[in-house]
C-alpha cells in the first residue's frame, strides 16, 4: 500500500472551500456562493466546482479539530501525528514507511515534491529514525518545459563510464580511511545512502519515472498545466515506479489579506482541477485500492473576515480529505457550528487522522521505534476514524 500526501502550506480556509456557511452573517460567510455537490444536501463553494462534481470519489472530514493555530507546529503535528515536542523529534509518515518497508525499486521509498513546508519544529522530517529515512526532495517544477531532476542525471558531457570510475575511486579512498574511523556506525549509514544514490542514478526505471513528457498531452491538460497539477501526475508516476510515499507540497495558503482573490484566482483552481483527476487516473490504472490519497493543511481560518479582507489562523476547526484504500467516497463526516468555529459532531483530531493513515497503510497503530539513545518511543497515540476504517 502506498500514499500520496498533499500539503497546502499555510492553512486553507474551510469556510471558502469545503465547509461553506451560507446562512452566516456576511462578515463570516464571505463572497462565495454555495453550490450543490454529487452528494445530496452537501454543498461546497462555487470555487470548487470539480471537487463538488466528483465528491463521490473522496471523503471529507468536516469535524477536524486541529487544536493548533501555529505554523511549524502544524507541519510537525499533521505530518507525524504527534504534537511538537522539543525533546523528541517524531518522524513523519513517509519516513516511517521508509523505515518499516524499505526500498521497492531503485527509487527511494519516500519522495517530496516541492519545498513548501515549515521545518522549524521538524515537520516532514525523519526525526529519531535517522537521516537515511529523510525524503528525497525534488525542487524542480514538473510543469517546466525542460523538467529535469537535479542529482538524478550526470552533468552534461559526463558519460556513465566516468561515473563508474568515480565510484571506484571513492571505494578506494574509503577503504584506506575506514581503518582510522572512530564512528563506524555513522559511516555505515552514509555507505547505504551512497549505494542507494548510485543505484538510483544508474537504474533505467529512474529515467522512465521522471519522463513526464512521455505522458499523453491530453492527460496532462486534464491534470492542469500548473506546478501543482503536474506534481500530482508525477506523484502517480513515482508510485508506479516503486516509490512508497510521495508528499506534494503547495504554497500560498496563509491568506491574512486579500484572501478571496487569492483563493479564486490562484490557489483553488489547480487543486480543484488536479485532485479529482488524480483520483480518476489512479482508478484507471488500477491503483486506487492500493494508494491512499490524503489532503491536509495547517488548520482552518477565522470565521470573521479581518479588516484586510483576509482570514487569520483558527485552531479549533478545519477539514481533511482522504480517498483510496477503501475510504468511502462521498462520505462527509462531521459538522461545524453555524459560523464554522468548532465541530459539533464527529469530532476527530490530528492524532486520529494519523491513526487512520497508519491503519490504511498497514502499520500497527501501537508501532514503537527506538530513539538514538535507546529509548522505546510510541509513534502515534490516536484512534482510527471509525466511519472510514
Amino acid at each position: 500500500v502506498n500514499c500520496i500526501f498533499i500539503w497546502t502550506h499555510g492553512g486553507t480556509s474551510h469556510h471558502d472551500t469545503l465547509d461553506p456557511k451560507p446562512d452566516a452573517p456576511a462578515n463570516v460567510k464571505g463572497p462565495f456562493n454555495p453550490i450543490s455537490t454529487a452528494v445530496p444536501g452537501v454543498q461546497f463553494t462555487e470555487i470548487c466546482p470539480r471537487l463538488a462534481k466528483e465528491l463521490n470519489r473522496f471523503a471529507v472530514l468536516r469535524g477536524w479539530n486541529p487544536q493548533n493555530g501555529s505554523h511549524g507546529t502544524a507541519d510537525a503535528w499533521c505530518m507525524s501525528g504527534r504534537n511538537f515536542n522539543p525533546g523528541m523529534r517524531y518522524p513523519c509518515y513517509g519516513s516511517v514507511i521508509s523505515h518499516e518497508r524499505g526500498f521497492k525499486s531503485a527509487l527511494p521509498p519516500f519522495v517530496q515534491l516541492g519545498e513548501y513546508l515549515d521545518r522549524t519544529f521538524g515537520g516532514g522530517t525523519s526525526g529519531i529514525l535517522g537521516l537515511e529515512h529523510s525524503p528525497f526532495e525534488i525542487l524542480a517544477d514538473a510543469n517546466a518545459a525542460q523538467f529535469a531532476v537535479r542529482d538524478i542525471t550526470p552533468p552534461q558531457g559526463m558519460a556513465m563510464a566516468r561515473v563508474d570510475r568515480r565510484k571506484g575511486m571513492l571505494a578506494t579512498i574509503d577503504s584506506l580511511q575506514r581503518k582510522a574511523e572512530l564512528q563506524p556506525a555513522a559511516f555505515d549509514a552514509l555507505d547505504e545512502y551512497t549505494k542507494a544514490a548510485f543505484n538510483m542514478i544508474t537504474a533505467p526505471e529512474t529515467k522512465r519515472a521522471f519522463a513526464i513528457e512521455t505522458e499523453d498531452p491530453k492527460l496532462r491538460d486534464r491534470y492542469g498545466r500548473t506546478r501543482f497539477g503536474q506534481s500530482l501526475l508525477l506523484a502517480r508516476r513515482l508510485i508506479q515506479a516503486g516509490v512508497r510515499f510521495v508528499t506534494v507540497t503547495d504554497s500560498g495558503w496563509d491568506n491574512h489579506q486579500d484572501c478571496f482573490n487569492a483563493l479564486k484566482n490562484s490557489r483553488m483552481p489547480p487543486v480543484d482541477q488536479g485532485l479529482p483527476e488524480l483520483l480518476i487516473d489512479l482508478e484507471y490504472h488500477g491503483m486506487l485500492d492500493t494508494t491512499l490519497v490524503v489532503w491536509m493543511t495547517d488548520f482552518g481560518r477565522t470565521p470573521k473576515i479581518n479588516s484586510a479582507s483576509g482570514r487569520d489562523h483558527w485552531a479549533t476547526a478545519g477539514f481533511s480529505v482522504m480517498a483510496g484504500c477503501g475510504i468511502p467516497g462521498g462520505s462527509v463526516l462531521g459538522a461545524t457550528d453555524a459560523q464554522g468555529e468548532r465541530p459539533t459532531r464527529n469530532e476527530y483530531r490530528t492524532d486520529d487522522i494519523a491513526a487512520t493513515i497508519y491503519h490504511k497503510l498497514g502499520l500497527p497503530i501501537d508501532l514503537m521505534a527506538q530513539s538514538p539513545d535507546g529509548r522505546p518511543v510510541r509513534l502515534i497515540e490516536g484512534n482510527p476514524i471509525r466511519e472510514w476504517v
